[in-house]
């Protein structure tokens, strides 16, 4: 059901509507985790490092369909907030237009160039067919990736959260049955697992568009709203480019990092894939209640209270952070326990590969969860060009330092580039969130506050002074 945002007890209403996101995105994780998985453990080892090396690929596609999400999910919160319904599904067609357009050029460029981005990030000649076979069939189902993207970011927008979760528990829980169906009943190798996430994420997407255009016919609105409005596509854009190239550019700088991983041999480069979804399990968690943020931030700003938006912030902050504290504790007691999900040898190179990985970046989860938290923040306000400084200020430092220290420090160099990256990003990210509207009406409400606290003591001071003087 919609839920409007913008009344109840802040804390409330976002920890009410962020819980099944976190929820949603853990089993949109089970996509790729179970990928891993089947081809890991039935397939074998060079098969989880195809699944692996281009799963970094997909994650430039992904981009854009995230982004899509983002710019039609904050612009509809606003005019969902402002109550401007008419607009508000003007919007939404817009987006499906708009997104159709770019899906089937990037469907044609990824057919294209398969090969050559490969090769760039340096795919080992044992592991290139599988990584192109597993490519080619994920470019097929992009316009499932990106419709039920839109449609998820919808329903985020309406305030309603629940049906992405019920709709992504079932298509993952499938996912995972026709993963091991394939591969082991069917003998299909790398190409099984890719068909199945075919299928599975093609059912959830025409599903949650059923849902989205039934939902739309219980809103009333106020006049016919149009089919395409270049007004309110110039709008979502300037939320989804940016969107889009932090995106992009984080994929960008992942293949650059997968690169230099894949100087180290196939050992390495599986016990990375193994450590770095668990990580991306995580992160993509913590982006995504980001997003939810970013959605409450949203319909605040369309209905006018910007002081919402600062309970907000405190209230995203306690809520990661609750999160955080078994989720660390799990990667660092139990890390290989969960590895061994994915890899057979648990004493050879790719199992301590992975651990060391775990243990380096899982503390600083409480750092980078908080930079999540800001940039939602910044999102759902419109404020674009800090976030983007925020974002490349990470992206920046962990691709120059996972290139400078491989040198000297081999993996453990690398590992540490994320740290570094998400420490500096996080004190520039709050730093930007502190000079939005929010901030400074409470600093001028305390100011006047204080003002009238000394208004006393001044006028004391000065009828003492008038007594001195007669």
């Amino acid at each position: 059901m919609n839920k409007d945002l913008t009344v109840g007890k802040p804390e409330s209403v976002l920890w009410r509507f962020c819980l099944p996101l976190f929820g949603s995105i853990i089993f949109q994780q089970l996509y790729n985790l179970a990928d891993s998985f089947v081809a890991g453990k039935f397939v074998g080892e060079s098969a989880l490092a195809a699944v692996g090396n281009s799963y970094e690929i997909t994650l430039i596609f992904i981009a854009f369909a995230f982004g899509c999400n983002i710019g039609c999910s904050v612009i509809v919160s606003q005019l969902f907030g402002a109550k401007r319904m008419a607009d508000l599904k003007t919007a939404v067609y817009t987006t499906l237009i708009s997104s159709g357009v770019v899906c089937l050029l990037l469907m044609g460029l990824g057919t294209l160039l398969c090969t050559d981005l490969l090769q760039l990030i340096n795919t080992p000649e044992d592991i290139l067919p599988d990584s192109k076979l597993y490519l080619d069939i994920y470019i097929l189902g992009l316009p499932f990736v990106f419709y039920y993207n839109v449609a998820t970011g919808i329903f985020s927008a309406l305030g309603d959260s629940k049906t992405p979760f019920y709709f992504l528990a079932a298509s993952s829980l499938s996912n995972i049955a026709v993963d091991i169906l394939f591969v082991t009943a069917f003998k299909m190798g790398v190409a099984g697992v890719a068909w199945a996430t075919f299928l599975c994420q093609g059912v959830s997407c025409v599903l949650a568009l059923v849902v989205v255009f039934r939902r739309f016919r219980t809103i009333e609105a106020e006049k016919k709203p149009a089919l395409f409005s270049w007004t309110l596509f110039k709008k979502i854009a300037v939320v989804a480019v940016p969107s889009i190239l932090q995106q992009c550019f984080i994929s960008v700088g992942n293949i650059v990092i997968q690169g230099v991983i894949n100087t180290f041999g196939s050992s390495v480069m599986a016990g990375y894939s193994a450590a770095v979804k668990m990580n991306n399990l995580v992160i993509t968690s913590f982006t995504t209640l980001g997003n939810g943020i970013s959605n409450y931030t949203a319909q605040n700003i369309g209905a006018e209270k910007p002081e919402r938006v600062r309970q907000g912030f405190g209230a995203g902050l306690k809520l990661v952070w609750l999160l955080c504290v078994p989720l660390v504790a799990l990667y660092l007691l139990a890390g290989g326990v969960l590895l061994r999900i994915f890899l057979d040898d648990t004493t050879g190179t790719a199992m301590q590969v992975g651990i060391q990985f775990l243990r380096i970046l899982s503390p600083f989860y409480f750092v980078v969860s908080a930079k999540l938290v800001s940039d939602g923040i910044l999102r759902g306000a419109g404020m674009m060009k800090q976030f983007m400084v925020a974002t490349f200020t990470d992206l920046v430092l962990r691709v120059v330092l996972a290139e400078v220290l491989s040198g000297p420090f081999g993996t453990l160099g690398i590992w540490c580039a994320w740290p570094i990256g998400w420490c500096v990003a996080t004190v520039v990210s709050i730093c930007c969130y502190r000079t939005g509207p929010w901030n400074q009406g409470v600093e001028t409400a305390e100011l006047e506050a204080k003002a009238k606290q000394e208004e006393p003591i001044a006028e004391a001071e000065a009828e003492e002074e008038a007594d001195i003087v007669t």
